[in-house]
C-alpha cells in the first residue's frame, strides 16, 4: 500500500500549522461567524418591530444601539 505524503500547512506569520490549530481556528471562526448571524436577526427583528407606546419604543432603540456595538465589535 503506497502511502500519501501530506504536505505541512504554512502560516505566513508564524510557519507551520497543525492540523489541530487549524481545525480549532476554524471553530472559532464558525462561532463567530454564528454569533454575528444571530446578532443580525436580533437587529433584523427590532427594526421590524412597529410601536407608539414611547418606553417600548426607547427600550427598542437602546437595544438596537446595543446589537449594533457588539456587531461593530467584531469586526
Amino acid at each position: 500500500m503506497a502511502k500519501t505524503l501530506k504536505q505541512p500547512e504554512v502560516d505566513p506569520d508564524e510557519g507551520f500549522v497543525s492540523e489541530e490549530e487549524r481545525r480549532i481556528a476554524e471553530q472559532h471562526r464558525t462561532e463567530r461567524e454564528r454569533q454575528k448571524q444571530s446578532l443580525n436577526l436580533q437587529r433584523e427583528n427590532i427594526l421590524s418591530q412597529r410601536t407608539s407606546h414611547p418606553a417600548r419604543r426607547a427600550a427598542l432603540k437602546a437595544a438596537l444601539t446595543q446589537i449594533e456595538g457588539q456587531i461593530q465589535a467584531m469586526g
